[in-house]
């Protein structure tokens, strides 16, 4: 059973950004604001910093296929970024400290640099004609207080949750 924990925990927040998506007002940061809940690549990240890096980069993978082949037309934009942004948080760890207040800043910037890299591969691909000004404004600022607040929230339980999952590992 407990195998399957952190997996479970990975799909429930998987299906949990699409729920807080539906319940969530879209008023709530203002009009013509988009917020973007992150909570799985966040978690991803804080397994990689926490937990094992090569089951970090794993399941960034895999779910990174998973949020393709669910939300997005093209197959390979997030199962390309998932594990690339896990990989080099992983070696930004090894110059930083691992203290908790580091990692929250590190998993924040990851988040923002899924959004940037989601947004110039539609740009480039032609999904997208919001410039890059307009991008910063109405997505990426709103999805980094969103998950700023879901990461102070999550940062404890998650490091607690996964330096356990590392130990069972080390068993």
């Amino acid at each position: 059973m407990r195998r399957f924990l952190l997996p479970l925990i990975l799909l429930g927040l998987f299906i949990g950004e699409s729920i807080f998506v539906q319940l969530t007002p879209p008023e709530l940061f203002g009009s013509g604001k988009i917020a973007v809940p992150r909570f799985l690549i966040a978690s991803l990240l804080f397994l990689t910093i926490y937990g094992s890096k090569k089951h970090g980069v794993i399941y960034g993978l895999l779910f990174g296929l998973l949020f393709d082949i669910v939300y997005i037309e093209i197959i390979g934009i997030y199962l390309f970024l998932f594990p690339i942004i896990a990989y080099i948080m992983t070696k930004l760890m090894k110059i930083l400290q691992t203290n908790i207040a580091m990692a929250s800043i590190i998993v924040l910037l990851g988040v923002a640099l899924l959004e940037a890299g989601a947004y110039q591969m539609n740009f480039l691909i032609h999904r997208t004609d919001m410039d890059f000004a307009a991008f910063l404004s109405s997505r990426l600022v709103p999805t980094l207080i969103l998950n700023l607040i879901f990461i102070i929230l999550a940062a404890y339980p998650f490091k607690r949750l996964f330096e356990k999952y590392a130990d069972s590992l080390n068993e």
